[in-house]
């Protein structure tokens, strides 16, 4: 199934862990929905500015998977709502260039530098909300004493 043009629910579903432990990651309609909605307004703007593959390293997280991996109670994943991407996967554009243009450019409710550099995150996380005004809230995950932390840029 396509969620848009150059994304399927198979890459935004897929996960290791939950097929190691058995934990099932269907989507319910409602965040079927929600993930339409990223892919069409997140996903698919970045893939045709760049006009190459961004690897999805996390989507859709069921609540069971969720907890599985020490996520967040309130992840925008287990809503369908946000996805993780890396460019760096490929080599073509940076993850850089991803959290840029996403935030010059698109309509998101969080972008979030995850770790990385200065110049450079390791990925960039990024949420719509389809049923409501999206905040616009720009952060940067940094490790301190074993433990992420977000602070706003």
């Amino acid at each position: 199934m396509k969620l848009s043009k150059n994304l399927s629910l198979s890459e935004v579903t897929k996960s290791n862990t939950a097929k190691r432990r058995g934990i099932s990651n269907e989507p319910s309609i409602e965040h079927l929905e929600n993930l339409k909605a990223v892919a069409e307004n997140i996903f698919q703007p970045i893939r045709e500015e760049f006009m190459c593959p961004i690897f999805i390293s996390s989507g859709y997280r069921s609540e069971a998977l969720n907890e599985a991996i020490g996520g967040s109670k309130t992840s925008q994943h287990s809503k369908g709502e946000a996805l993780d991407l890396d460019a760096d996967v490929y080599g073509v554009i940076t993850n850089a260039d991803i959290f840029h243009f996403a935030l010059d450019r698109l309509d998101f409710d969080q972008l979030i530098w995850e770790f990385g550099t200065d110049e450079n995150p390791d990925w960039v996380h990024i949420s719509y909300k389809k049923d409501s005004r999206n905040r616009h809230q720009v952060l940067k995950a940094v490790r301190k004493n074993g433990k992420t932390s977000y602070i706003a840029i």
